[in-house]
């Protein structure tokens, strides 16, 4: 997810085969089963289930378990990238870019992506303590979003409109930390004001270490 840019549509359009078009349904499909009821709960006889398929179909696209495990994961982050980055991209760079991707995450969790919430949290959290390559690949995304949001920091003090004295890593660990905070409200209590409380409390965060151009306040109207 780092540095991601986007890129204009090819002239003449790819279509898919029949047999990609199943496998995208089907992981479709792998991806809310998963967000809810955790990536150990994901296996190819639950998701034939699921989708009212046969095990030896889900076969021929997924040879094991941990294969559609790290298919799915895939197919997560392809998701994750299209709804946050997308839309926050086409801000123009510093902090109302900033401001933007820290809105598209709220918005993400907030109108449920994923089934079950944020995939990517529910998945960190089955998985911290389990070594393996379901695992790695989990952690991997998880460095690249706080690499990215690190990134989106730094392009901000390279405008002039951040503190260059903040530690970008420090600022985007915090950040991070109201994301968590604010999803873990959100599924476990129903508290959809733990959005709103967030995202307060990364703008507050952010204006104080914030130089020129502005307020927060002004960067929100401006960006609605």
């Amino acid at each position: 997810m780092r540095e991601i840019k986007s890129k204009s549509a090819p002239a003449i359009s790819v279509r898919l085969t029949a047999g990609q078009r199943t496998q995208q349904s089907i992981l479709d499909a792998a991806v809310d089963l998963a967000s809810t009821d955790g990536l150990d709960g994901l296996s190819i006889g639950r998701l034939a289930t699921e989708l009212g398929m046969s095990k030896s179909g889900l076969f021929a696209h997924f040879g094991s378990k941990q294969d559609l495990q790290l298919a799915t994961i895939e197919a997560a982050r392809q998701r994750f990238v299209r709804v946050i980055f997308e839309p926050a991209l086409k801000i123009p760079r510093g902090r109302r870019r900033l401001l933007g991707l820290c809105r598209s995450w709220m918005e993400y969790a907030e109108n449920e992506t994923f089934r079950g919430g944020c995939f990517f949290v529910a998945a960190s959290a089955e998985f911290d303590g389990k070594p393996g390559r379901v695992r790695d690949a989990i952690a991997a995304n998880m460095r690249e979003w706080l690499n990215s949001l690190e990134v989106a920091i730094i392009k901000t003090q390279q405008e002039g409109e951040i503190s260059p004295a903040e530690d970008a890593t420090q600022l985007a660990f915090e950040i991070n930390a109201l994301f968590m905070a604010a999803n873990w409200s959100y599924q476990l209590h129903h508290d959809r004001t733990a959005f709103s409380r967030a995202m307060k409390g990364i703008e507050r965060r952010v204006e104080a270490v914030s130089i020129g151009k502005g307020s927060i306040r002004s960067s929100r109207k401006r960006t609605r």
